[in-house]
């Protein structure tokens, strides 16, 4: 990858148990959480009794990073002294399309030491994980720590003394309960010891550090496969319930779900490959080396932004966090954007992303007649609690064409609607809502909500349109064809007339109904597109596309004329409705750019100053899902029969 990532991705499963480096070279500066707050892993190699670092920073001189490679799925770097070269390579297989794996929170770190001056030597890898890793800050309760080991590994783990399960809500937050797993898989040749060692900052027994070392005989080569483990015991309160994680349904301790990954290990790690692979192959074919090596960047981020769990009554349920902006959970708004990444792989997540709103919206406890924004602060499910469930901070168009919308593209990938169905009479009143209030929107939010409320939103119109022309097509499938015609002429008839409201006399369109020559992103035009539906005549929009490449400054085109800042995935949905992939390509370079320069090291952000680079706000957010896109497009998966 020639794309200098702006955070590299080390493990990552579920937004607690995430750890990066914000830092060019790995053991330039400690290990982090995706918050930025230290969750330190250093590791040593120790050669013939002279120890080096190669992870975090501790006072052993630095091993010269030669080299690193990222995929989808994994990281891997090169380092080298004058005696040998050592491989690290961290995996965290978070298949989508297989949800028990991807829920498995088991990540893997291997090493491979290789003489490079000739001679055999001793060897002993190092791994020590902080207790901070299991804490919300360092030193905010005791640890305690315990070892142990059966046939296949050693193991040791360090958890709280304090074990308050599901006990807060909130954005700026780590973990501080469950318990942190360090595990080598044993072999014939090597000695494992795990041990507790003292913190950097204090010998207080109370707190500390998990070490593990697997010691080598020797030789010119060795090697050690390392499991990083966090077992959370209960994952997510859902409406006043504690619920499992989704591996724990088949899987019945940590202990045995490690076991399980030091033995799928090696087919695991070739299923990765091969995903990862096909990933930047597709996205290449649609996008060019850019757009691919962005997506490869993307993924994990994705993925690991949600919480895999097993429902009250087993349903898959995947909940996201909004990283880095207000905690909300299960956010309709953040799944609109995310979608198309899981659209691809598994649509079946995509259901687990609504099941908590839509579970909400029919129940006594939601007032309003158009759709919630979320079902909860992560990771409490217990109801929306953004705005103070005021009217004034509630986006009713918006969340209502999106939940139509996920809807319509659900059911056109798996072609079957009875997930609509199962939901029926809310579809059927929030399409209402939307041909009663969709045209011409009144003052209020959309999913861009920092850019605060605006009337007459151009960009929301359309949402509305496209959410009734979902809902057209879902009348369909359904066998509802008087409806069907009902729905679909009313959404061409808004079109015709949005087309005429919306104009610029230069032949672009507006940001507002009522505002002359301004200019927005018309980023959901793009189901129109994705699903063939010709509801807008797409020809009427060359120059508004055109006028994309001429407005984007040096890390991309704004959102709209109020403000210099962009949100990455509706660039990428605007780049995407332009035919051309040289189009495409130029459009997205400047986003390639902005990633690769921006002095903001943090996992891609997706709101972000385009003559700057520097993130705005948001990091580690899953809509950077919504970078797939094109590749969802392309494949036509989505594609409205004719």
């Amino acid at each position: 990858m020639n794309l200098r990532a702006p955070a590299v991705p080390l493990i990552t499963i579920d937004p607690y148990f995430s750890v990066w480096s914000m830092n060019d070279q790995l053991n330039g500066d400690v290990t982090r959480h995706w918050t930025g707050k230290e969750h330190r892993l250093t590791g040593l190699l120790e050669v013939d009794g002279e120890c080096s670092c190669f992870m975090g920073k501790s006072e052993h001189k630095p091993m010269k990073q030669e080299k690193i490679e990222i995929d989808a799925l994994s990281t891997k770097y090169i380092f080298t002294s004058k005696e040998v070269e050592l491989t690290v390579s961290f995996l965290s297989p978070v298949l989508i399309d297989q949800p028990d794996l991807c829920s498995r929170p088991v990540s893997y770190i291997s090493a491979q030491v290789r003489a490079i001056d000739g001679k055999e030597h001793s060897y002993k890898i190092k791994l020590i994980a902080d207790d901070e890793l299991c804490l919300d800050l360092k030193g905010q309760w005791d640890t305690e720590f315990s070892f142990g080991e059966n046939y296949l590994f050693n193991w040791g783990r360090v958890g709280s003394v304090n074990q308050n399960l599901l006990n807060k809500s909130g954005d700026d937050l780590r973990i501080d309960w469950g318990y942190l797993y360090l595990a080598a898989k044993k072999e014939n040749d090597k000695t494992i010891s795990l041990t507790q060692i003292p913190s950097e900052e204090t010998t207080d027994t109370a707190s500390g550090r998990l070490q593990l070392v697997v010691e080598c005989p020797v030789a010119a080569n060795a090697e050690a496969l390392i499991a990083i483990a966090y077992d959370d015991i209960k994952s997510i309160e859902y409406f006043g319930k504690h619920l499992d994680a989704l591996w724990k349904v088949k899987t019945p301790d940590i202990l045995t779900a490690i076991s399980d990954a030091f033995k799928d290990y090696n087919e695991v790690s070739k299923r990765c490959k091969q995903f990862a692979e096909t990933l930047y192959q597709d996205a290449e074919k649609c996008g060019g080396l850019q757009y691919a090596e962005m997506l490869s960047l993307a993924y994990r981020q994705a993925v690991a932004a949600h919480k895999l769990c097993a429902g009250p009554d087993g349903e898959i349920l995947f909940i996201s966090k909004e990283c880095f902006s207000n905690g909300c959970a299960a956010t309709v708004d953040v799944t609109y954007p995310s979608a198309p990444l899981f659209l691809l792989y598994n649509p079946e997540l995509v259901k687990g992303m609504l099941r908590p709103v839509l579970k909400y919206a029919a129940s006594p406890d939601w007032p309003f007649e158009f759709a919630p924004h979320d079902a909860g602060q992560y990771p409490l499910i217990n109801g929306q609690v953004y705005g103070d469930n005021k009217l004034e901070y509630q986006m009713p168009v918006e969340e209502c064409g999106n939940v139509l919308i996920l809807m319509t593209a659900i059911s056109l990938v798996e072609k079957d609607h009875s997930f609509a169905a199962e939901h029926w009479d809310l579809m059927v009143k929030w399409a209402d809502y939307l041909l009663k209030t969709g045209m011409d929107p009144e003052n209020q939010l959309c999913t861009d909500d920092f850019a605060g409320h605006l009337a007459h939103n151009c960009n929301l119109s359309i949402k509305a349109i496209m959410g009734i022309a979902g809902f057209s097509i879902l009348c369909r499938m359904m066998g509802k064809e008087e409806e069907a015609a009902t729905y679909e002429a009313k959404a061409k008839e808004m079109a015709e007339q949005w087309v005429k409201t919306a104009a610029n006399n230069d032949g672009t369109y507006r940001l507002a109904f009522d505002q002359e020559d301004t200019f927005s992103m018309k980023y959901n035009l793009i189901w129109d597109k994705i699903w063939g539906t010709n509801i807008f005549d797409l020809t009427k929009f060359e120059k508004e596309l055109a006028s994309y490449l001429t407005r984007s400054n040096k890390y991309g085109m704004p959102l709209d004329n109020r403000e210099d800042y962009t949100k990455s995935d509706w660039l990428v949905w605007c780049a995407s409705l332009m035919d051309e992939k040289s189009d495409f390509e130029a459009m997205i370079a400047p986003l390639y750019r902005a990633y690769h320069e921006s002095e903001t090291r943090v996992p891609m952000t997706d709101w972000y100053f385009t003559s700057t680079a520097k993130m705005k706000g948001f990091q580690n957010r899953t809509v950077q899902g919504g970078l797939f896109i094109r590749i969802l497009m392309e494949k036509e998966i989505c594609k409205v029969a004719k």
